[in-house]
């Protein structure tokens, strides 16, 4: 997808991204998971206010749901890694 990474790398290590408003669409992303859904007002504004669209709410939703229903059933079915996607595991350093 041509992400810099610098930004993945920032993801994966929870330090800060490179732009307010990458931090704003990552803490948002965060609230809507962490809160499953139940994001408070303050969150929503704090999103739009970094120069994100109503329309944009509903994209990360879709995303986070899309991920989620991904990630159950490869972890149900223990599907594999595919091999051109192999060099791109990554698991947290505890």
């Amino acid at each position: 997808m041509k992400v810099d990474d610098a930004i993945t790398e920032a993801l994966r290590n929870e330090i800060p991204l490179p732009t307010d408003k990458l931090e704003a669409l990552r803490n948002f992303t965060l609230s809507v998971v962490r809160d499953r859904g139940n994001v408070n007002d303050d969150a929503v504004q704090a999103f739009l206010d970094a120069g994100f669209t109503k329309r944009q709410i509903l994209e990360v939703v879709l995303a986070a749901a899309q991920k989620v229903m991904s990630n159950y059933t490869n972890h149900l079915a223990n599907t594999p890694i595919d091999k051109p996607f192999q060099k791109f595991e990554w698991h947290k350093v505890d």
